[in-house]
């Protein structure tokens, strides 16, 4: 992060610029603004009965998870708690996270054989000032120092063994392996996981079929479409439930959601907590923002320290809040440092939340997707190919014109967040703009997706498989879609792109082969689980945000413009996706429910030619 004079010194710079036209220079990219301070309290704690950093539970529950490395002592002073693995090119990074720094550059021990890791690869380190530190908080359930070290020109769809060695107080981890991705043109069958819209609250049954579906099933690896822990719910405990929400938890008078049958919902909150919209007895994450992350990667290690597990930008990772509830109870906690009282009018901005919640800060840190490797940008927008496919990531949250977390230039013709204007979640850009910032062909993604796309090699890749957490198209209609397709879907259909990914909306979706303007092309339709691919005329659009997350499934709004595009619609049932590649002529996509009954729906594509 760069200091306020350094914030300062950029405003300077693009103030002297045309309004409409500037670059904002590389090392600008990933910036917190700190020229207004912050007026809440010094750790945002969403629990009114026991609001410290290390509550004992008399309000809602803290839940733990266990780390990566069990520590060698009771006591710990230092341990790997989060250990992921991600694809880069001819090889895998290795990020592992400690609440404390190493001492020395990270390391990861490696080879063929479990029992011969003969080979070291050094990594870089980074680190934020996260809120609350790690010295206030117990170790094995705190992250701060994020570790990178990737292992390159290894040989492609073959298992290897590592093992992270101990450094400055952390226990040395047992050796554990993965297998490296087959090579563009390998013409072998495989199976990926997709995954958006997840959490910890509602996901425990997708958790189950998805660890099931990779040491069972060969699932090869996750991609995650936005919405990854939820960390920004930390307050789901404080905020009293809106008139208009689908699904309220609130003890005795709960409204459960579809499906769920469960005693602890119909148990009273403890005394002094206020009726929410959080999960079993009121809220079951944990109650601070950086621990919700802890809470989350720690869960998932399971699965993340075995196979790849990729990533891409939602709207929960932007900050520590999304929206103010009634009474505006957020305004007057994290504006005016006052618990448990209301405000008459929300006022949410960019400096409501503490600088190390701003602007994708634990998003940037606690993943490496590879950005850099692609042509792309960090863990926003980059690609990578497996086999027959080629997989590309998009930011749908910023980074092109009229994003939903809009550029600060859309409010300031200096291009930097104002002191009131902006809003809470409001981000980026993390690429250039060269030119007008309402045009979307100046935005370094838009350059960056055009050249991917064109530059792909159909005789080794024929399917090409994109996936941004907003949806262009939806049976429920919001603003934001068509500025997502203005956008995106030009050069998706112009490239041929197959098949398009999204989230964001809480339920399973299935569309019909759309082309521009949501024109369905029933050429494309063999029938209702039967699509042909059309090439530059159409492509398949898939939401698939129902992982579990702890606002419930979305629903129908009385009244709300509705689109006719739909095949499939599923509000009832939580799960993932598994995505499979036969061969260069079909694909199969399949929802497995997450209670267990099988699969929800189930589609093929076929290439005609």
């Amino acid at each position: 992060m760069k200091a306020t004079a350094g914030c300062a010194l950029l405003g300077a710079l693009l103030a002297a610029l045309p309004a409409q036209a500037y670059r904002i220079p590389a090392s600008a990219k990933r910036d917190v603004d700190t020229r207004y301070p912050y007026t809440g309290p010094a750790v945002p704690v969403g629990d009114w009965v026991d609001p410290t950093v290390n509550g004992n539970g008399k309000g809602f529950p803290r839940l733990v998870e266990s780390p990566a490395v069990k520590p060698a002592s009771p006591k710990p002073r230092n341990n790997v708690n989060v250990i992921s693995l991600s694809y880069i090119p001819n090889g895998v990074n290795i990020h592992y996270q400690t609440p404390f720094g190493l001492s020395r550059a990270p390391s990861v021990q490696w080879g063929r054989f479990p029992f011969l890791l003969r080979n070291q690869a050094l990594g870089t380190s980074s680190w934020y000032d996260r809120t609350p530190p790690c010295s206030e908080v117990v170790v094995t359930q705190c992250s701060q120092f994020f570790h990178d070290v990737q292992i390159t020109n290894l040989k492609p769809d073959t298992t290897y063994y590592y093992q992270i060695p101990s450094a400055n107080g952390t226990t040395t981890s047992h050796v554990m392996s993965f297998k490296t991705a087959r090579s563009a043109g390998d013409t072998s069958s495989f199976s990926m996981a997709v995954l958006n819209d997840m959490g910890y609250t509602n996901a425990q049954g997708t958790y189950k079929q998805l660890n099931q579906a990779v040491d069972q099933e060969g699932v090869s690896f996750a991609w995650h479409g936005g919405d990854i822990s939820y960390a920004d719910d930390w307050y789901s405990g404080i905020l009293p439930c809106a008139s208009d929400w689908p699904v309220c938890y609130n003890g005795t008078n709960s409204e459960l959601p579809l499906g769920v049958d469960n005693p602890d919902y119909l148990t009273p909150l403890p005394a002094g907590e206020i009726a929410n919209q959080g999960g079993p007895l009121g809220g079951d994450m944990s109650v601070l923002y950086e621990s919700n992350w802890d809470l989350w990667q720690q869960w998932m290690n399971k699965l993340s320290v075995k196979i790849p597990y990729m990533v891409l930008p939602g709207n929960h990772e932007a900050a520590c809040a999304e929206f103010d509830g009634p009474g505006n109870i957020l305004t007057g906690y994290l504006n005016d440092d006052k618990a448990n009282t209301t405000v008459a009018k929300s006022g949410l901005t960019y400096y409501s939340c503490p600088p190390s919640q701003r602007n994708y800060t634990a998003y940037q840190h606690r993943f490496r997707m590879p950005g850099a490797e692609s042509g792309g940008v960090s863990n926003f927008w980059y690609s990578f190919d497996y086999g027959l496919a080629h997989f590309v990531a998009l930011d749908g949250e910023t980074d092109f014109a009229y994003s939903p977390e809009w550029p600060f230039v859309r409010d300031n013709a200096d291009g930097l967040p104002t002191e009131t204007q902006t809003f809470v979640t409001d981000s980026g850009p993390f690429g250039a703009i060269n030119g007008n910032w309402t045009d979307n062909t100046a935005y370094e993604q838009y350059q960056w997706l055009k050249k991917d796309l064109e530059s792909i090699d159909r005789k080794l890749t024929p399917w090409v498989i994109v996936m941004s957490h907003r949806p262009m198209y939806s049976s429920q209609v919001s603003s934001y879609q068509k500025n997502v397709r203005n956008a995106f879907e030009g050069l998706l259909l112009e490239n041929g792109v197959d098949l398009y990914l999204s989230g964001h909306i809480h339920w399973y979706e299935r569309l019909f082969p759309l082309g521009t303007n949501g024109t369905i092309d029933k050429a494309s339709i063999k029938d209702s689980n039967t699509y042909y691919t059309n090439p530059g005329k159409s492509m398949t659009h898939i939401i698939n945000g129902m992982a579990g997350n702890i606002e419930s499934h979305s629903t129908l709004s009385t009244g709300a413009t509705q689109a006719n595009i739909t095949n499939v619609l599923d509000q009832k049932h939580y799960g993932f996706s598994k995505l499979t590649v036969h061969d260069s002529k079909k694909l199969t996509w399949s929802f497995i429910k997450g209670d267990g009954s099988g699969i929800g729906d189930e589609l093929t594509l076929i290439k005609k030619q």
